[in-house]
């Protein structure tokens, strides 16, 4: 279906509404240049549509890793503490609904082409295309945050910060999680450089909580928020934590937690939902948050944090979909979250023999990611995700896997082929991990969720352990 301006004024259907959604430059699917990234088009989209992001009191998300986990983990808090949260994250994994949730449900169909409707209306009359996927996407999501009446809204940055279509707002406070390199040809070379794009969500006067504890970038995040007068909480300076990993598939599996201190209290213990201890990261992050929000008068009790990190529910990081073998789903794509996958698994699985499974976008560190799992990989299955043309032909990743000193690759045509490979080979106690892509993880994981219910007779994922026992009172 081809659209070009003016459009008709008759309502598209459900279908029409999402081809001409679909019709619209992509860069999820194909890399933007530099000069793909500018906000004039969004303030305008924005401005025809009443400028919706002005009526939302909006936390704003931004940094390498962590920020659609910190984003799930914050928005758990907030329905915790009785507030309607909206929450916009990007990309999605099986369905793009996800993108936009109010209290933990995706939009409906019908929100959706309706929003789209609206946007195609706001775009009358201009040049076809006259805004991007993603710009569409973040106009969807604040038009329906403003139409489900949300108290606040968790939007995560898409890419980097400072060019990116969210950053048209004005937020309550500002987050950044920790930064590493990723996105180069777009963000910058350097830590320093790719921090200078995050940090280009803080705003003039507005509070900021930062986990960008790496060096290079711990003073430019610093650097920003004085010329903006914005106050700055960072993690290993005003904030603290410990953190005691879970142990899974083992006789005792127990959840992981974080005791987490600041200038203002020392909170209990607090049980995650989310493997890893770069998660200890992300939750210390959120706690910063809260007691910012609290100080600006928010009601959210301690109950609610230790509710909304138990439960938190975010799909495909260190997510377990299966026992003997264990297979995990995640979605690291750059060395930086490559180490913290190969952390997790030390810190939390038993040793085993370690089947990988993986795909990866060519615009990627493909070379540096593997010389991280390589050492720790005894079997490599390598396939392309089907969705996008950025994925990386598996024979290109075999020679990069053979670079890093990896096992003799099996290369796949499709991820259904490399699981049903590597599954012919695991054994009841080995590990099958499936990690690179979000893209991967999203066409993988109904096939992972389909098996281990006819499996098992369960109906989705396995949880989490169930929580740790209370401890014993005092005599």
């Amino acid at each position: 279906m081809h659209f070009t301006a003016p459009y008709s004024q008759v309502p598209l259907s459900a279908k029409e509404a999402r081809a001409f959604w679909y019709s619209l430059i992509n860069y999820e699917h194909n890399t933007p240049t530099p000069a793909d990234l500018k906000l004039d088009r969004m303030r305008g989209l924005l401005a025809r549509l009443g400028n919706p992001q002005d009526r939302l009191r909006i936390i704003h998300v931004a940094g390498t890793k962590g920020k659609g986990s910190t984003s799930a983990m914050l928005a758990a808090v907030l329905r915790q503490a009785g507030y309607r949260t909206g929450l916009f994250t990007s990309p999605h994994l099986c369905h793009v609904t996800e993108r936009f949730q109010v209290d933990g449900v995706p939009i409906t169909a019908d929100e959706l082409t309706a929003l789209l409707n609206e946007v195609r209306q706001a775009v009358e009359g201009l040049p076809h295309p006259a805004i991007t996927f993603f710009e569409a996407a973040t106009a969807v999501g604040f038009l329906h945050f403003v139409r489900r009446r949300v108290d606040a809204a968790v939007v995560e940055v898409g890419l980097g910060g400072r060019l990116d279509s969210t950053n048209v707002c004005r937020p309550v406070v500002t987050l950044i999680t920790s930064i590493s390199l990723d996105h180069t040809r777009q963000l910058g070379d350097t830590v320093a450089a790719i921090a200078m794009e995050k940090a280009g969500i803080v705003k003039p006067g507005r509070p900021t909580v930062s986990a960008a504890t790496a060096p290079e970038a711990r003073p430019v995040v610093e650097r920003i928020c004085r010329a903006r007068a914005s106050a700055l909480r960072q993690l290993g300076v005003d904030f603290h934590y410990e953190y005691e990993s879970a142990r899974i598939g083992g006789p005792e599996e127990r959840r992981p937690r974080v005791r987490i201190t600041t200038r203002r209290r020392a909170w209990p213990w607090l049980e995650l939902s989310l493997l890893g201890e770069h998660q200890a990261d992300n939750a210390a992050l959120v706690v910063a948050c809260v007691e910012q929000l609290q100080a600006e008068g928010w009601n959210i009790p301690e109950a609610a944090v230790s509710a909304g990190l138990a439960g938190t529910v975010w799909a495909a990081r260190m997510e377990v979909l299966g026992r003997r073998p264990l297979v995990v789903l995640d979605c690291a794509h750059n060395p930086a979250s490559a180490e913290a996958l190969v952390r997790t698994l030390h810190q939390s699985f038993a040793p085993s023999r370690r089947l990988f499974i993986f795909a990866c976008s060519s615009d990627k560190d493909v070379a540096g990611t593997f010389r991280v799992l390589a050492p720790h990989m005894t079997h490599a299955f390598l396939t392309p995700y089907l969705g996008s043309a950025r994925s990386m032909p598996p024979e290109q990743m075999a020679e990069l896997l053979r670079a890093a000193g990896g096992p003799p690759a099996i290369l796949c045509q499709t991820p259904a082929a490399a699981w049903e490979a590597a599954r012919a080979v695991a054994k009841p106690d080995d590990l099958i991990c499936v990690t690179g892509s979000v893209f991967l993880a999203g066409e993988i994981r109904p096939l992972l969720l389909s098996e281990a219910s006819a499996k098992f007779g369960e109906p989705g994922a396995y949880a989490p352990p169930p929580p740790n026992p209370a401890p014993p009172p005092p005599p």
